[in-house]
């Protein structure tokens, strides 16, 4: 029942999650920092090389600086590093998460639509991801009331990070949710990525969201 997103809104999210969750991997350190050239090292080098005498600042003198400021190069790593855990952070990280898909996409429903969404797209994704709740939902879950075979396990399941926006028309919107899961083999994965879309519809009087089925 998980199916791939296909909101391109969300193949960006999805582009920036990974792409940001790769460069935090990368910014960790692997081992120690270089050392510093020690006084035998640099005297050598100016020795040899008489043009490198004059960049060379004495040992134990400083001196200001008269090139431009750099950045570190370990600065983008970091900044990225904050904006989102890596893969395996834990409930600790979800927070970053949650900064990361608000920034991507900024709010643009009324506060009650948007909690009515999320709600429910909560819900939507547990019943679809571990089977609990289908009957709920017999338009989108046709057949619930037989036995199914969960993918995931209740247990260890959890929601990292959802948004509710517009989707095309202020009648449609769509639930993008960041969870975390273990399937049936056993393996657990964080950052998954899963939407579902809404239509706004009136019912007894009464306008509601109603979830659409998954295709």
């Amino acid at each position: 029942m998980i199916a791939a997103p296909r909101s391109p809104r969300l193949l960006v999210l999805s582009a920036v999650v990974l792409a940001a969750a790769g460069a935090a991997v990368l910014g960790v350190p692997h081992g120690r920092e270089p050392q510093a050239p020690t006084a035998a090292a640099t005297a050598a080098r100016a020795a040899t090389d008489p043009s490198s005498a004059a960049a060379v600042p004495p040992v134990g003198k400083p001196t200001a600086s008269t090139s431009p400021a750099t950045a570190p190069t370990a600065s983008t790593p970091s900044v990225l590093e904050s904006a989102l855990p890596v893969h395996g952070a834990g409930t600790a990280g979800d927070p970053a998460v949650q900064r990361n898909l608000e920034a991507a996409w900024p709010s643009d429903l009324p506060a009650a639509d948007e909690r009515e969404l999320l709600t429910a797209g909560r819900a939507l994704l547990r019943a679809d991801a571990t089977g609990i709740g289908r009957t709920q939902w017999p338009t989108v879950f046709p057949g619930s009331g037989g036995a199914v075979a969960p993918a995931f396990a209740a247990a260890g399941f959890r929601v990292q990070a959802a948004i509710a926006r517009r989707n095309g028309s202020p009648d449609k919107a769509v639930v993008h949710l960041v969870w975390a899961g273990t399937d049936r083999g056993g393996t657990f994965t964080d950052l998954r990525i899963t939407d579902w879309h809404f239509i706004h519809t009136v019912r007894k009087g009464t306008t509601t969201w109603t979830p659409q089925p998954r295709t």
